[in-house]
């Protein structure tokens, strides 16, 4: 755990990495794709992580189901009051400002902070009210240890009030196809334009 904490810190400055060549199609839910398996996870990848999530189809799957692609993480919850509608919507302006060449490359993930309380139906139903399509966005929910694990590889730091809301890290983190960080955004209604840039380069080939 603590080597993979220091790789991944090493991971998300804003050293960029390829994302892998093979790519799974994107006709089917992200959930349910299957994950290129040419390469072993490296010792920076979030895909080394064993733990299963259940996603808002009802489908159990590794993190390692999303390699093969960009992804663009964040941790959230569907009863949240302010910050998480905010931060979704950063994420659709992030997608809306790929340029059409590679925005289907791009994939979205939102895990629940509520392992207590979020179910397939809980989440499926904040994929409707927010207007999250299928094609490339998937929402996940995980027990207590595993939504920890995920959060302290990631920086993510959160506590929960007695109202059953969470105080947490408004952040997101863009992964390659390997499952390494290619860059993290903080804060609320930032620029997407870095981060976009940051997409570009990995995926477009590079000039003469």
């Amino acid at each position: 755990m603590k080597r993979l904490i220091l790789s991944l810190a090493l991971l998300s400055s804003d050293v960029l990495l390829p994302a892998t060549a093979a790519e799974p199609p994107a006709s089917l839910a992200p959930c349910c794709r299957t994950a290129p398996t040419n390469a072993p996870p490296t010792e920076g990848s979030l895909y080394q992580l064993e733990s299963l999530w259940t996603s808002d189809l009802g489908v159990r799957v590794p993190l390692a189901t999303f390699g093969g692609r960009i992804q663009v993480l964040a941790l959230f919850f569907s009863r949240c009051e302010y910050a998480c509608p905010i931060l979704g919507q950063d994420l659709k302006r992030v997608q809306e400002a790929l340029p059409a060449s590679i925005r289907d490359q791009v994939d979205f993930v939102l895990v629940s902070l509520d392992s207590e309380r979020e179910t397939p139906e809980t989440l499926a139903a904040y994929r409707r009210e927010q207007r999250l399509g299928t094609d490339h966005w998937a929402l996940l929910t995980g027990s207590v240890d595993d939504v920890r694990e995920l959060a302290a590889l990631l920086g993510v730091n959160y506590r929960k009030d007695g109202r059953g809301q969470f105080a947490h890290s408004n952040l997101y983190t863009v992964l390659n196809g390997r499952g390494e960080i290619l860059r993290q955004q903080i804060g609320l209604q930032q620029d997407p334009a870095p981060v976009v840039a940051a997409i570009r380069r990995a995926l477009e080939p590079a000039g003469p």
